[in-house]
């Protein structure tokens, strides 16, 4: 029993390591990877909740070994969980409250949630596969994410019962951005959205008071598509 404790612990503090450096890593990516955005580094919130959150319980045990690693990992029926790097760049682009409420398109395995977990105070979170939808809900639930809600369904049309949110964040890509969602952001709100089919761009929308929106192109990047019903 107490040598089975002790490799516990000394997984548990390898994993803290290699969170450790992989915040690291990203710090020194971001303002590559960042492009128009005005994000040249890690802020101290964001990154503390990349090195707190694991995730290496977010992605299938064939690839836990790369967890750590600033690469998207397949999750399985397609998926992917994204970069590191890119998780923290749309995080950033948000520019969370411990207040905000917030909604995610396209929960995958559930990290991108967990991650808005430890920096809102509501996270309401969407995916279309089953399966994944399963899993997510799993992973958050046994890892004790909770303040975040989360279904089953075609996150295009969003979750107007929750409305309006602070910020929406969308992990797949559709070929326009969906009217439902920008329906459901709260004035003022920002969405962070990959847009495009071939040729995909990563997009700020910021809602105005009288319901119009600006979009800013931040940066190109490759998505998995959005999935509809």
């Amino acid at each position: 029993m107490a040598s089975a404790a002790l490799v516990t612990a000394s997984a548990a503090q390898q994993d803290a390591a290699d969170r450790q450096r992989m915040v690291q890593e990203i710090d020194a990516m971001l303002p590559l990877a960042a492009g128009t955005s005005g994000v040249a580094r890690l802020s101290p919130r964001v990154g503390a909740a990349m090195t707190e959150v694991p995730r290496h319980e977010f992605v299938p045990l064939e690839y836990r070994s790369a967890a750590y690693r600033n690469r998207p990992l397949p999750i399985g029926h397609g998926q992917t969980i994204s970069q590191p790097v890119i998780v923290a760049l749309m995080t950033e682009l948000l520019q969370l409250a411990k207040t905000d409420k917030v909604l995610e398109v396209g929960t995958g395995s559930g990290y991108q949630a967990a991650i808005l977990s430890v920096l809102t105070r509501e996270v309401y979170t969407i995916e279309i596969v089953p399966e994944l939808g399963k899993m997510a809900r799993a992973n958050l639930e046994r890892l004790g994410y909770g303040n975040v809600s989360m279904k089953i369904g075609d996150g295009y049309e969003g979750w107007s019962e929750h409305a309006p949110f602070d910020a929406i964040i969308v992990t797949a890509a559709p070929n326009h951005v969906p009217p439902p969602l920008i329906a459901q952001l709260k004035s003022g709100g920002r969405m962070v959205i990959p847009v495009g089919d071939f040729v995909q761009q990563l997009m700020v929308l910021v809602k105005h008071a009288d319901g119009t929106a600006t979009t800013t192109i931040i940066v190109p990047v490759r998505f998995v598509p959005l999935i509809r019903e």
